[in-house]
Order: structure tokens, then C-alpha cells, then sequence
């Protein structure tokens, strides 16, 4: 790093800190460019060129003759709330300040309702492997994972997509938002440039946010991407890697059609781009099974494929492996070593047992026969709506426009208070923008939750005015 990048991310980090933690707060005027060069004995070139980035990034902005100022966010305001959950979301937005406020119709958790999953069968395998591996809590695992679970899914990956690969490709991560993170570490800078959909998984955003990247976007559509305004992308910012999860999007529950998985593998071939593919519910389909992963049309070692298993068999294993060529896998076991040495042994054992089991393919069988009905309850109830969203054809949400330009930061507020989650549409934007946009999760709440919680919801909204300025229009 040049001594002007380093006095560069010293005011850039001076600055946003400063934000972030409310000293500075929506609408105050920030020193001027020549006041806080001198403050900090800097060019004034570097303050503004820290103004101009934090600018871009949309955490300030710029008054006419006046100055800079901190951006208003538009975030509701919740002073007169005594949860400090609540205002905590308030202050950073994030989607796990919702999900620890107690509610009684949960539409903000895409986890599969306890009740619809296999854990009297789990308790079997729980005892069974303590009969195989006596010593397994005495042990250790490896830090790219069991080597005997790697095997059964190479085999798997093998059987399912017909692609040549082996059990030194994969690495098992203690879930797939630990898989991102590394990733994160291993690959991102701070102010390195990186490609997100537009909207994204509210975790990974705020992954790559928290480690200092550029994020630009793409729009995802029923249809997939506009590969033209892809590859102006690619071509003009040389993003470092561009993360997805094309396979029942979420929040949207797209689905990225197969051909243009194979161009867009050619893109980022050409452009040297990373392509990070997120794939937590393929097996979740209600009719037939997606396209097959990015990473089967990938000849070139561009393709990092981070595939989940735990939402739809326990959570609690947190159980996601990563694929990957040596020369990606080689810095992502660094990091993995630093973060935990290796996922727990005895998790991965229990999930080989279950997934090598007939009993998996049944109880997945059933899972999605169960997850279409409450989805079909949950779009019956919004029906009486003039709401817009696509039906998916698999995953746990669905991705609603509200009408008249509804504030959903506000909404969030008064749905809390009537003990409903729902995810506002701005903590699945990149960019962090206003949005009439709300995700709503049909899969952790039971069938008589999602009718009278539905009914809840749909009379608040219809009841909440909301703010119509500087709201943000995703296509439909």
C-alpha cells in the first residue's frame, strides 16, 4: 500500500466510523474539505476523494455551494420503542436484529418450521454415529472437512451433474454464511470492486460491506439477467468477483435459466471475474429440478460453488461444503484455519449418516410437498391484494411490491408492534435504498400462522400511508 492509499483509507475510515457510530448523524453538514485535510495533515485531494467514494456508496451526498452532508437514509425512526432490538435494526440494518424480536407469525426467518423436520430420525443417526466413532467428540476434524464426508459428496456431486471432480475440491464450512465470509477474507480488499444482484441475501451484502468492497449491481429478473448490461458491467469496473444465488433467488425465488448460466460462465471467463454461486435450495423445487450450477459449465476454475444442506435437514448441523479448484481452495483453507481449524467433527458425522440414508431422499420428498401448500395458503391469503410478486417454483419467499410507494421501514415498525416479522426490501439492497419491496418467508410459520398473520399484515398495510419520496422501483 503507497503512503497516499494509506492516508487515503485513513480519512475514508475516519469519516465512516464516525457515521456509523452516530457521532455524525443524518442530515449534520460534515467538516469541509479543507478543515479536516488540515485536521488530519492530509492533501485535500484525499478528503476528497474519501468524500467522493462515501458519496458513491450513498452514505453522503452533496448540497449545492454548502458542502457534504450524511445521506438520509429514510431508516424509520423508532424513539418512542423501548425494544433496543428494534432500534438496533434502525441503526445497521440487519436482517438478524429482526429475526431476535419475538413474534407470533415469523415471516422474516427462511428456516424450516421445526415441526416439518426429520429430528426424531436425526436422534437415531445422533446415536449411531457415537456407536461408529466412540472418540468423535475426543477429536478434531481436518480444516478442509471429514474426509470420508467429502468423499460421499463428490460421489453425490458426481452421480447428481456428470462432472469429473474430487474430495480435495471440496471444503466443509460451518454453514453457508460462514462459506461467504471466507470468500470475503480471501479474495476481497477494501475498496476492491464486487458485483451483487439486485436485490441480494441481506448476509452476504452485509459480508462484503463489513470488509470495505465497492458494491455494484445487476438487476435479477423472472428471466434471469440482461447479459448486455452484465458483461458493460464487467467490462467497466473489472469487478472482483460477482456474487449470486441464481437457483430460487433470495429474496426474489428466481431462477436463472441454464443457457444463460453457460454465457455467463464465458463472461466471467473472459472478464477474469470470480463467480461466487449460492446455492441453499436447490433440492426445494415444487415441480421440476433446476438448471444444473454454474460451476458444471466451468472449464477455467472461475467458479466458487458454495452449496447448503442444512436449512432442509437440521440447521443446528450447519453443514455447507465449497467447491472449488486448488489454486481458489489453497487461500480459503488459510483462512478457514484462522477462523475455527475446522468445522465440528461430530456435526459432519451425523449429517453423513443422514445423507447417505433413503430416509433423506423421503423425508426431502415430503418437505416439498409441505412447503408448496404453505406457500399456495399464503398467496390464496394475498390474493384479495392488488399486490405484485411472481410465484417461485421453489425456496422459502416470496418478493411483494406493496402499493403507493409504501414506506417499508416504517411498515417493519408497526408490524413488530403487532407481533409480525417481515424483511423490508432495503436490507436486501446492496445499495441500502428506500423500498416498497418486502420479503416474506412462507416456511418457518405453520398453515393457521400464515392465514391469520397474512390477514394481519394485509389490513396494516392497508392502514400505513408510508413515505412515497425516494422510493426504489425493482423491475417487474
Amino acid at each position: 500500500m503507497t503512503n497516499g492509499d494509506y492516508l487515503f483509507k485513513q480519512v475514508y475510515d475516519y469519516v465512516l466510523h464516525r457515521i456509523e457510530r452516530n457521532e455524525w448523524q443524518e442530515e449534520d453538514k460534515l467538516p469541509s474539505v479543507r478543515k479536516l485535510a488540515a485536521e488530519m495533515n492530509v492533501h485535500r485531494l484525499t478528503v476528497l476523494k474519501a468524500y467522493q467514494l462515501l458519496k458513491q456508496q450513498n452514505k453522503v451526498y452533496v448540497k449545492d455551494k454548502s458542502g457534504y452532508y450524511v445521506q438520509l437514509s429514510g431508516r424509520a425512526k423508532f424513539e418512542n420503542l423501548d425494544n433496543t432490538l428494534i432500534s438496533a435494526y434502525a441503526q445497521k440494518n440487519h436482517l438478524s436484529e429482526i429475526h431476535q424480536v419475538p413474534v407470533s407469525y415469523n415471516f422474516s426467518q427462511a428456516l424450516i418450521d421445526p415441526s416439518l423436520l426429520p429430528n426424531l430420525f436425526l436422534s437415531d443417526y445422533v446415536k449411531k454415529v457415537f456407536d461408529l466413532y466412540p472418540k468423535v467428540l475426543a477429536s478434531y476434524s481436518t480444516v478442509q472437512g471429514d474426509k470420508e464426508l467429502r468423499e460421499a459428496l463428490c460421489e453425490y456431486f458426481i452421480d447428481q451433474y456428470k462432472t469429473i471432480t474430487t474430495a480435495d475440491n471440496l471444503l466443509i464450512t460451518t454453514g453457508s454464511q460462514q462459506a461467504i465470509y471466507l470468500i470475503a477474507q480471501a479474495f476481497v480488499k477494501s475498496r476492491d470492486t464486487i458485483l451483487m444482484e439486485q436485490p441480494s441475501y441481506s448476509a452476504a451484502i452485509d459480508t462484503f460491506r463489513a470488509q470495505g468492497a465497492n458494491i455494484v449491481t445487476v438487476d435479477i429478473q423472472p428471466d434471469g439477467y440482461d447479459l448486455e448490461h452484465v458483461e458493460f458491467m464487467m467490462k467497466k469496473y473489472k469487478p472482483r468477483l460477482f456474487y449470486m444465488n441464481p437457483t430460487f433467488h433470495n429474496p426474489t425465488g428466481y431462477t436463472v435459466p441454464a443457457a444463460q448460466r453457460k454465457q455467463l460462465v464465458q463472461l466471467a471467463e473472459q472478464y477474469r471475474c470470480l463467480l461466487i454461486e449460492d446455492n441453499a435450495y436447490h433440492d426445494i423445487y415444487f415441480d421440476q429440478e433446476p438448471p444444473p450450477p454454474f460451476y458444471t459449465y466451468d472449464t477455467s476454475g472461475i467458479v466458487i460453488y458454495v452449496r447448503s444442506f442444512c436449512k432442509y435437514i437440521s440447521p443446528g448441523l450447519r453443514i455447507a461444503v465449497v467447491h472449488a479448484q486448488s489454486s481458489i481452495m489453497k487461500p480459503l483453507l488459510g483462512v478457514k484455519s484462522l477462523a475455527d481449524n475446522g468445522s465440528p467433527l461430530l456435526n459432519q458425522k451425523i449429517f453423513l449418516h443422514y445423507f447417505s440414508s433413503p430416509r433423506l431422499q423421503q423425508h426431502v420428498e415430503k418437505l416439498r410437498i409441505a412447503l408448496q401448500i404453505r406457500k399456495e395458503i399464503m398467496e390464496e391469503e394475498l390474493a384479495v391484494t392488488d399486490w405484485h410478486w411472481t410465484s417461485p417454483d421453489g425456496g422459502l419467499n416470496l418478493w411483494i411490491r406493496l402499493p403507493n410507494h409504501q414506506s417499508t421501514d416504517e411498515l417493519l415498525v408497526k408490524c413488530l408492534q403487532q407481533s409480525i416479522s417481515i424483511v423490508p426490501g432495503r436490507v436486501c439492497d446492496p445499495l441500502n435504498r428506500p423500498s416498497s419491496w418486502v420479503r416474506l418467508s412462507y416456511s418457518y410459520a405453520n398453515e393457521e400462522q400464515i392465514r391469520k398473520g397474512i390477514r394481519k399484515f394485509i389490513n396494516l398495510v392497508d392502514g400505513n400511508h408510508g413515505d412515497r419520496s425516494g422510493d426504489l422501483h425493482y423491475p417487474n
